[in-house]
């Protein structure tokens, strides 16, 4: 008789209960980062863990950001560096941006090949003039922490998968006698040909090769260090040089720097790695960055992957993945609402980005050396945007990692020497794009939600300091009149708004914090939005230097008009803290009802925003601009009349409109996860209109349940009872078991844990 194994002998005597315990379900299975790679979505399809330092992901052109001297405009379609139409791959760098309206980064692009060694990348009309490759989507497989493609033209399949800080490669050659690895190290994107300021590469020894590259671009003083090992010595070497010749070169003219000569620096460099392969052989190799050192780049290497196993690395990051997404679990009879869901989700975890080595060092705004005491340091953060919905979700489901990038802005106020908060920064420098100081409403909104581990006065004095810099961007006007003058600083009225709802979150924290000189300071300053509103037509309007209103002003164009990225219908709308007031200064509900009906369902004719590149129709519905920011709010303000169904119809209306999983699925740049939160929350049924304060603005769910897993322990739950695409009306909602009365629902009822239904209907 075969005796079985103890645990054998458990397992069977317990089927009734091994039948009951059900696996969790795959959630990676339902996230598709291909989706946004068409068209304005601006996203890249490859391999990434949850807010890692490394986006290992494949480039398909090389457009350069000038052309005779002036801006292409054709370089905005690669702010993520692929664009799902093209044809080739140039090859696979290990940074980009998620979803950006301006780029960088690319950094350390990697290409194998067989054949003749060809170190021009070539291009997209004649690709066999270089290293790059044809591919077809058929061969492609983007999954969250795992991408994968032949490159039909040198019949290599690559194969990419990463963790937090090492990019992982997985290359499967035929039997070549010229089988290469390119390392094109002057290869960017928004790239131009005096973007590198420096190069420099150390050969190790046969397997290893260390190095750093400065770039000037977005950030203006960005240095990257990298530690690259490959699986199996390489059997020579070589470079080339293609910068400028330089007046003084030092006497290095007498060594063969192009042939095996392991000490190279320039600002322009290519470099190539020759092995013999044979039939199915897997060539594999990881690469590791650094902000502080190749030191630090080779510790992150052999901390995080110290093995060769590729599969490991993979499941592992698609374990990170399914942990992350696994915060909310949602249910829909429907395969497309989680895919579109769980798409946002991934989207959404994608940045800001951890900026640190694995022992806690980080370069810092002032481009020294820090460490990180008791908290992970972020970069990429595009905060005219994420302020919105992507940070408040944060505070949801992500409140430590929140905490962590609240105190990362504070250290970046603590090394910058103007004393401001981050506008929009990355890799250790800020780069002063867009407008507000979006960081006070990241910072208000912790506070004032209780996620808030540091010392919050130092937080409010950081945020009072920068809403004090006279001079940077029209504040001193603003101070002074009490709004931004057209004629000394265009985009005045966006300003002037953005900065009135900033000062309000300044305000709301000194009131928490029994700051009495500070909330009345600034609860002026919060009015402010009401000195650019011209009651003669019912718009806000751009204000001269002398009190008068700009003559010359169309209230549907985007261009010159006062306004950033929206036109003024959409702007007019922009008091996310008081739609009440708003709603009496524009004549009272009713002819307030009127404007918002209209922005959804008056057509906007092409010329209104021919001149903007990231408004595209696609992105409109009506005259909202969903593809842009500054009416995400604008749906939900509704329910500050006696008419809150229209935000459940008008929420239930765009969502399917503008997110779809397919590559073109998104109707706008995804923006760094801003565009993917909307998703998230009005998909689940409710939506922060004013970062800063403690209340949710209901809308309509889009599932038919959700289950939130709280990091306190607590879950909250949602269900939807008669759920239907054409029950798109809130007949009641009922938070634990009471009637909510009033359309609105408290931050902390959600963290206390609970249930919240909603009753649907066919009609209001």
């Amino acid at each position: 008789m075969k005796l079985l194994p103890l645990a054998a002998l458990f397992l069977a005597a317990l089927p009734s209960f091994a039948q009951k315990v059900k696996p969790a379900e795959n959630l990676v299975q339902y996230a598709h980062p291909i989706v946004g790679t068409a068209k304005m979505g601006h996203t890249f399809p490859g391999a990434t863990v949850p807010f890692g330092m490394v986006q290992l992901s494949p480039d398909t052109d090389t457009l350069s950001y000038e052309q005779d001297g002036k801006y292409n405009p054709d370089v905005y379609k690669y702010c993520a560096g692929y664009q799902y139409q093209d044809k080739t791959i140039v090859g696979f760098s290990h940074t980009h941006f998620s979803g950006t309206g301006h780029s960088d980064l690319g950094d350390f692009l990697l290409m194998p090949t067989t054949g003749p060694l060809q170190l021009n990348p070539g291009t997209a009309t004649q690709p066999q003039s270089g290293y790059r490759s044809a591919y077809s989507h058929a061969s492609e497989v983007a999954e969250p922490g795992y991408y994968r493609v032949r490159l039909d033209d040198h019949n290599i399949l690559a194969e990419l998968t990463a963790t937090n800080r090492v990019g992982m490669h997985q290359y499967t050659f035929p039997q070549s006698d010229q089988a290469h690895l390119i390392l094109d190290l002057m290869a960017g994107i928004y790239n131009y040909p005096d973007k590198n300021v420096w190069t420099f590469v150390r050969v190790e020894n046969d397997t290893l090769v260390t190095g750093y590259r400065q770039t000037n671009g977005w950030a203006r003083t960005r240095t990257v260090y990298f530690a690259m090992a490959f699986s199996k010595p390489f059997t020579d070497y070589g470079s080339r040089n293609y910068g400028k010749k330089q007046a003084y070169r030092g006497f290095w003219g007498k060594f063969d720097q192009t042939k095996s000569f392991p000490d190279l620096a320039g600002e322009q460099l290519r470099m190539y790695f020759n092995f013999k392969t044979t039939a199915g052989e897997k060539l594999k190799v990881k690469f590791a960055l650094s902000p502080v050192s190749t030191v630090g780049a080779l510790q992150n290497l052999r901390t995080e992957a110290p093995g060769w196993d590729f599969n490991q690395v993979k499941t592992q990051a698609q374990q990170l993945w399914q942990q992350e997404l696994s915060k909310v679990v949602v249910e829909s009879p429907k395969k497309v609402d989680k895919e579109n869901f769980y798409t946002a989700m991934y989207h959404a975890f994608l940045s800001p980005t951890t900026y640190m080595d694995t022992d806690g060092q980080y370069r810092g705004l002032d481009q020294n050396t820090h460490q990180a005491q008791g908290f992970t340091n972020y970069t990429t953060f595009s905060l005219w945007d994420t302020y919105r919905a992507l940070h408040p979700l944060f505070n949801l489901l992500q409140p430590k990692r929140n905490a962590d990038m609240v105190q990362s802005m504070l250290a970046h106020f603590n090394q910058s020497v103007e004393h401001m908060l981050p506008v929009w920064s990355h890799y250790a420098n800020e780069n002063w794009c867009m407008i507000g100081y979006h960081s006070v409403p990241v910072v208000a909104d912790a506070v004032l939600k209780g996620n808030a581990p540091f010392d919050a006065n130092k937080a409010l004095d950081a945020c009072v300091t920068t809403a004090r810099t006279q001079r940077y961007d029209g504040i001193g006007e603003y101070m002074q009149l009490g709004y931004v003058p057209e004629d000394k600083s265009g985009s005045s009225v966006s300003k002037t708004l953005e900065y009135a709802y900033d000062d309000w979150c300044i305000a709301q924290m000194a009131q928490k914090l029994g700051r009495q000189d500070i909330y009345q300071e600034f609860s002026k300053r919060a009015q402010n939005w009401r000195n650019v509103y011209d009651p003669r037509i019912g718009f806000m309007r751009p204000k001269l230097a002398d009190g008068t209103f700009r003559k010359e002003f169309d209230v549907l164009s985007t261009h010159n008009q006062g306004f950033i990225e929206g036109n003024a219908w959409n702007y007019s709308l922009y008091v996310p803290h008081d739609p009440a007031a708003l709603i009496t200064i524009m004549g009272g509900e009713k002819r307030f009802i009127e404007h918002l009906d209209s922005l959804f369902t008056m057509h906007l004719p092409d010329k209104f925003f021919a001149e903007t590149e990231d408004i595209t129709r696609e992105g409109i519905i009506g005259n909202y601009v969903h593809g842009n920011e500054p009416a995400h709010h604008a749906a939900y303000l509704y329910n500050w009349t006696n008419q809150p169904y229209k935000t459940q119809a008008r929420v239930r209306m765009i969502l399917p409109k503008m997110y779809r999983p397919t590559p073109d699925g998104l109707g706008g740049n995804d923006d760094c996860g801003q565009m993917s939160a909307w998703y998230i929350f009005s998909a689940l049924g409710f939506y922060p209109v004013a970062p800063g304060s403690p209340d949710y603005a209901l809308g309509s769910p889009a599932l038919h349940g959700a289950t939130l897993r709280l990091e306190n322990g607590k879950t909250f739950r949602i269900t939807t009872k008669n759920q239907s695409d054409k029950n798109v009306y809130v007949q009641e909602a009922r938070l634990n078991g009471k009637l909510l009365t009033r359309p609105f629902l408290a931050h902390q009822d959600i963290m206390n844990g609970g249930e919240l239904v909603f009753m649907m209907s066919g009609k209001p």
